[in-house]
């Protein structure tokens, strides 16, 4: 058995207490914590309660801020940065035009110093040059355009341009061709801020392959219109609402076709006089026929138009047509006449209306 030792209670006795102490006060002994008085243990409660309260109510806070603090960040994609403008280079719209304008400009350079100061504003050296007097003002330019454009080096470009010169002289009113050098002047981040010719215009011979032969088509021999012909009433009727804006265009369109007359009508008449089939076309004695629904046509019509500033006019339009219900309706106004060498596709994106 074993024995638990245990220590001598310490003398309380009067003599021994401890001075101020009084009577039946607690002491601590070092083995047992002297009790607690009633408001010291009510004050207790109520701090434990406030505690338990506070926590209470705070407790679905913290826990939304340590959930927030755990969840994953959602990824923001970062500001696409603005493309940038491509060189300019890449790009011979506008040096062209350029050259065209510069070219009228000097062809006419020597009709006052007003023009030779419109000059400068292509070429700044001509302020410094000296025009003579001898045929001043006698060539005009008609018209200008850019015939063949070769980039030289990065923003620089060789323009040739075709211009249509009038004057007094007896060979001056024909296609002559000026050679221009044209220069990019910098701006911002690399993109053209403007344009300069960096000399004077160079006449030169026409370019390679700016005259070629007509290319053949592919439709068949010409011919009046014939009267006994229902396509050619449809085609005459339809052009005449397409530009002069007699009748209603929809009742000569097959379905699905969509075209808008010509606003403000430019033609007072309208009057077909010759006509062609696409590849071989009708049996001599089949076009007059009622053709069977869905057998198509495609025609090139020379037209003649008059108008209040026009006397005869000659155009040439590509119309496909397609029956329907014993008649023909204008299916297509086609972008271009069918080559001889191209096949006939019927995308309808090189059509009008299809």
């Amino acid at each position: 058995m074993r024995l638990r030792r245990t220590r001598p209670a310490p003398d309380i006795s009067p003599e021994h207490s401890p001075a101020g102490l009084a009577p039946g006060e607690a002491v601590d002994t070092g083995w047992a914590t002297t009790p607690m008085s009633t408001g010291a243990m009510a004050n207790a409660t109520a701090l434990v309660r406030w505690c338990a309260w506070g926590l209470l109510l705070t407790g679905p806070l913290l826990g939304g801020l340590a959930l927030a603090s755990t969840t994953k960040p959602v990824a923001v994609p970062a500001r696409a940065e603005a493309p940038r403008a491509r060189p300019a280079s890449s790009d011979a719209v506008a040096p062209a035009g350029f050259a065209e304008v510069y070219v009228a400009a000097y062809v006419k350079a020597g009709d006052s110093d007003a023009a030779a100061e419109e000059l400068a504003a292509f070429y700044p050296a001509a302020r410094s040059m000296s025009w003579a007097a001898q045929g001043r003002g006698q060539e005009h330019a008609e018209s200008a355009s850019a015939v063949q454009v070769r980039q030289v080096s990065a923003g620089y470009w060789s323009v040739t341009v075709a211009a249509r010169i009038t004057g007094s002289a007896k060979d001056s009113d024909s296609v002559r061709y000026f050679q221009v050098p044209v220069r990019a002047t910098a701006g911002s981040k690399g993109a053209a801020a403007g344009w300069t010719a960096t000399a004077l215009p160079a006449e030169v011979a026409a370019p390679a392959g700016s005259k070629g032969a007509a290319p053949e088509l592919s439709y068949g021999a010409g011919h009046a219109p014939l009267a006994s012909d229902p396509a050619v009433r449809t085609v005459q009727d339809f052009l005449a609402a397409y530009l002069t804006g007699r009748g209603e265009l929809d009742r000569y369109l097959s379905p699905g076709t969509a075209l808008h007359a010509v606003r403000p009508a430019p033609y007072t008449a309208v009057t077909v006089t010759q006509i062609a089939d696409h590849g071989h076309g009708p049996a001599e004695g089949a076009e007059a026929q009622v053709p069977p629904d869905g057998v198509q046509r495609r025609l090139l019509v020379d037209v003649d138009a008059e108008g209040k500033h026009a006397s005869g006019r000659p155009m040439a339009y590509a119309i496909e047509l397609r029956a329907r219900d014993g008649r023909w309706e204008v299916a297509a106004l086609e972008a271009a006449p069918a080559l001889a060498t191209s096949s006939t596709s019927s995308d309808p994106q090189e059509r009008h209306g299809s």
